[in-house]
């Protein structure tokens, strides 16, 4: 049977992806030592959590098992609001508004608030659903040099219009936190609205794991914060929360939220039983970071390889022959442990890693059996 032109032509690209050796493929994997997922605080398997969401469902049976459509439509529900309430409240914000995803809530947010004659700066390091959210924006948008507060000033001198300044409050790849007190000054010098990503800051930072912005006190000085709760939450789906006339903004035109079905309501069940439990994971939180400080401590010590940042329980781990990554990657699931690595186009050439994190459920014989298979791979 002859093939479609069109298959043929996807089909080339896929080889090409292929030939650089970045050809992407799902893949299950059970029985391994979890280095790879973003279940910080394990709460994702937690048998504490499963069983306070199966009795506070026994309170909704009035409502719909499942997603009924927009919530403009017949989507809406009680525990809709009750559960954004919870959330703003949470995060010492005004208001809140509930997404499907934190890539959903990112180009929801950044499609709809710039306007035709607005400049947006972003961090050059920012998350794909920043990025392809501002593609759908008609504001000017610019990337400044990673972290560099410098730069951002300087680029400020540039600008027109509303501006908006985008960061993460931790970086999903390199696991750095951006110099919030020191963007937060340099927006309010210039009047530019701070937009902050909080999806792997959520459950880790804050008294009780608010985010970043509320450890440092900035609530005031952030215009928007995007909190997702995929990541330490160990969950689905994602909340903007920021003055109230943004929420009925977004309700308004944000297009991602307008003509979206709303999220189901064992989801909403199981957001606000997690919100339940995270001001008692204070040990869960000190430990994961107290794992991965002693990880960074003896990747370090080993010949060949550099670790990074200090402090993070998002490590990366780069290679003086990061052709070796792949191979190494693999020999580490072989070993037992479940470790990735990331490549181009995910990080910039010349940045190959692998990606290693970090939970409160991992053992310290776990994070030495993991030094000792990198050390004999390199």
């Amino acid at each position: 049977m002859s093939q479609n032109p069109l298959s043929i032509k996807l089909q080339q690209k896929l080889a090409e992806r292929a030939a650089q050796g970045n050809l992407r493929a799902l893949k299950t994997t059970s029985g391994l030592t979890d280095f790879c997922s973003n279940d910080y605080l394990g709460l994702a398997r937690s048998e504490k959590l499963r069983a306070l969401i199966h009795k506070e469902e026994e309170k909704y049976t009035h409502l719909p098992l499942g997603a009924t459509g927009s919530r403009l439509l017949s989507g809406n529900n009680p525990l809709f609001e009750e559960l954004e309430g919870i959330i703003a409240r949470y995060h010492h914000a005004e208001a809140a508004l509930l997404f499907n995803s934190g890539y959903t809530a990112n180009v929801g947010l950044l499609s709809a608030l710039p306007q035709r004659g607005d400049t947006v700066l972003y961090d050059e390091a920012s998350h794909a659903s920043m990025k392809d959210g501002l593609r759908l924006s008609f504001a000017k948008s610019y990337s400044f040099r990673h972290n560099s507060v410098e730069d951002l000033r300087q680029k400020l001198q540039r600008t027109s219009g509303q501006v908006y300044v985008l960061v993460e409050s931790v970086y999903s790849m390199d696991g750095d936190q951006a110099p919030l007190r020191e963007l937060a000054q340099v927006c309010n010098a210039h009047k530019a609205a701070l937009i902050v990503d909080e999806a792997h800051a959520v459950g880790l930072y804050g008294e009780k794991g608010e985010g970043l912005v509320s450890a440092l006190g900035l609530e005031q000085e952030v215009f928007a914060r995007v909190l997702t709760y995929g990541k330490a939450m160990g969950l689905h789906g994602a909340a903007v929360v920021g003055p109230q006339v943004l929420r009925e903004f977004l309700i308004n035109y944000s297009r991602a939220f307008i003509y979206t079905t709303g999220l189901p309501t064992h989801a909403l069940v199981a957001l606000k039983c997690a919100y339940t439990l995270l001001p008692e994971l204070k040990e869960e939180r000190a430990r994961v970071k107290e794992l991965a400080q002693l990880l960074y401590r003896k990747l370090n010590n080993i010949s060949g390889i550099s670790c990074s940042p200090e402090g993070s329980v998002i490590l990366s781990v780069f290679l003086q022959q990061p052709q070796r990554l792949k191979a190494l990657a693999a020999a580490l699931q072989q070993q037992g442990f479940d470790v990735r690595p990331v490549l181009p186009p995910t990080v910039p050439q010349g940045t190959e890693r692998l990606r290693v994190i970090v939970h409160a459920f991992n053992r310290e014989e776990e994070i030495e059996g993991l030094v000792q298979a990198i050390a004999k791979g390199t």
